[in-house]
């Protein structure tokens, strides 16, 4: 019998963590949940962080997924942005690791394969292909919680060949 996984796909960030709960059965993916965990710039940042950690505490709570996925840092010019993802992404593995929940990271071009079939797709495509994957009646609005279903996806995508070996 195939397994059944639920996943909790994150996009992290400090200001706003996106997230999306996919189930899957075989070929069969569904959306349960998604959305962004917005904080504000104006908050210092252990209470930007104390947020995210307790909305992903909730989210495992309510959905009880086998697996967090969680995209892995872009680097890209800009080294502060780049610690902040890190110390979001810090939170969301502590969050599982609380929760007993395994959490994998996926690169971002990791992501772009699986959903797109190519790592370097844009994210309107990203977005349009999660929607058809998941049979929305149009694609996820909001950057953010298309790439955390994306990220979702990828993992659910390889829970098959996981559970096999």
């Amino acid at each position: 019998m195939t397994p059944m996984v639920i996943v909790l796909g994150i996009d992290p960030g400090t200001q706003n963590t996106g997230y999306g709960v996919v189930y899957a059965r075989g070929q069969r993916l569904a959306a349960l949940d998604g959305g962004v965990i917005e904080t504000s710039p104006s908050l210092p940042l252990e209470k930007r962080l104390a947020t995210i950690h307790a909305r992903v505490c909730d989210l495992i709570k309510e959905h009880s997924p086998t697996a967090v996925a969680i995209e892995d840092l872009f680097f890209g010019q800009n080294a502060r942005s780049a610690f902040s993802v890190g110390q979001a992404r810090g939170v969301v593995m502590l969050s599982a690791g609380m929760h007993g929940v395994p959490a994998y990271s996926y690169t971002p071009q990791a992501v772009k394969q699986a959903v797109c079939g190519s790592g370097r797709a844009e994210k309107g495509q990203v977005q349009r292909m999660v929607g058809a994957l998941l049979s929305l009646p149009e694609p996820p609005s909001g950057d953010h919680a298309a790439d955390a279903l994306a990220v979702a996806i990828c993992h659910a995508n390889g829970a098959a060949m996981r559970a096999a070996i």
